[in-house]
């Protein structure tokens, strides 16, 4: 099979690339359509590629592990390995009789059964790597021409900047499939319709304080099913918890998660927002544009292999700061506003973060928005938000 050669590069080869040269195996993990296989067969152009997708190549891996493994003495491309988790001990034989580094590269959209089976099986001999949607600065030229509105309708899976198609059909496909395959391999989920208003609530509660109680009677559920539920959907990368910040800064901080979605325009359509003009009146336009913002920069750690810490401040009157990035040990405010016109009352949840952690290591603290221009108002660096995909993180650790 020809090398694929990728429309976007992908900022996470020159890690793969590097992960590559020091293990036998490399295991690459994200949603389903990130662009898992492409960026893998791209970055390893001699090696072979399989998919456990097909059901005569499941079955043949299945009926001979030690054969299948055996075959691929130059290097192979394995994909969507979790469909037969046997392989992985036959792997790590392999890997043991060789000083071959990279000559297994494993793909998986399911993060739960990977992890555990990755622990267990290959423990020394595995390197991990997440692939997200794409970021921004991984195809600037095809996002440049969409308006904010847009692009928080449309979201960032390549398969929407790369061919012709409308976001909604699209994103409705990925549902379906995603239900209908995804769900069902990960979990014992009997009610799919009872499953999918659960999506539909989590999409609504994007940006907010993540409360299952109020979920699970929302949807007549017991909360221990809410909770089963949302592991499913961390599992398979379509939703993540950002974490508060418990530093101790005089006052009782809030210690519940917020939620966010690994892809905003999957929320988007899970809330029936499939245009910009419905995006542009909806009460969940800020929302969205804090959660595209957040992951942006969860992408950039991601793709460098940056261990920043990611959280969010909130004491308990309400006082909030929308993201803290940790960086040795220091702390980088960043506040989120989708306005287009700069209000200076933007800048109070900065201000009063400053006085309330003002014994931290505090760097410079940002307001992202989208009015025009990159300022300095009042001690606090205003960017506009196409500016800040670029600005919010370093380029190296």
């Amino acid at each position: 099979m020809p090398p694929l050669t990728p429309r976007f590069p992908r900022a996470a080869q020159a890690r793969l690339l590097r992960l590559a040269r020091g293990f036998p195996i490399v295991v690459l993990t994200g949603p389903r359509q990130a662009g898992k296989t492409t960026l893998a067969r791209s970055a390893f152009p001699p090696h072979s590629y399989v998919s456990l997708e097909e059901l005569d190549t499941r079955a043949a891996a299945v009926a001979d592990p030690r054969g299948f493994v055996a075959q691929w003495r130059d290097g192979v491309v394995i994909d969507e390995v979790q469909h037969a988790p046997q392989l992985l001990s036959y792997l790590q034989g392999a890997a043991d009789a060789s000083t071959d580094m990279g000559r297994y590269v494993l793909t998986g959209s399911q993060n739960l059964l990977l992890a555990s089976q990755v622990s267990q099986s290959l423990a020394g001999r595995a390197a991990y790597l997440e692939l997200l949607p794409l970021s921004y600065a991984e195809a600037p030229r095809a996002l440049a021409a969409l308006g904010l509105d847009e692009l928080l309708a449309t979201g960032l899976y390549p398969a929407l900047h790369d061919r012709p198609i409308a976001p909604a059909e699209w994103h409705a496909s990925y549902l379906a499939t995603y239900v209908e395959r995804d769900v069902r391999q990960i979990s014992r989920v009997g009610d799919l319709l009872a499953f999918q208003r659960f999506m539909r609530l989590m999409a609504a509660r994007c940006g907010q304080l993540l409360n299952l109680n109020a979920v699970a009677n929302d949807l007549g559920v017991a909360q221990t099913t809410a909770r089963d539920w949302l592991a499913v959907l961390e599992a398979s990368y379509i939703v993540f918890r950002l974490p508060p910040y418990h530093g101790n800064f005089g006052k009782r901080l809030v210690k519940t998660p917020k939620l966010y979605f690994h892809d905003v325009g999957l929320a988007a359509h899970l809330l029936g927002l499939n245009d910009a003009r419905s995006m542009n009146s909806s009460p969940m336009r800020g929302a969205l544009f804090e959660n595209l913002l957040i992951t942006e920069y969860l992408k950039h750690c991601r793709n460098a292999g940056l261990n920043h810490g990611l959280y969010f401040w909130r004491d308990n009157i309400g006082n909030e700061v929308d993201l803290l990035i940790e960086r040795a040990g220091v702390l980088w405010p960043v506040e989120f506003k989708s306005g287009a016109t700069l209000q200076r009352e933007w800048l109070a949840p900065l201000h009063r973060w400053a006085m309330h952690a003002a014994a931290a290591r505090r760097g410079e603290a940002m307001l992202i928005s989208a009015a025009p221009g990159n300022l300095v108002v009042e001690g606090v660096m205003t960017a506009h938000w196409r500016d800040a995909v670029r600005m919010l993180g370093p380029a190296e650790g």
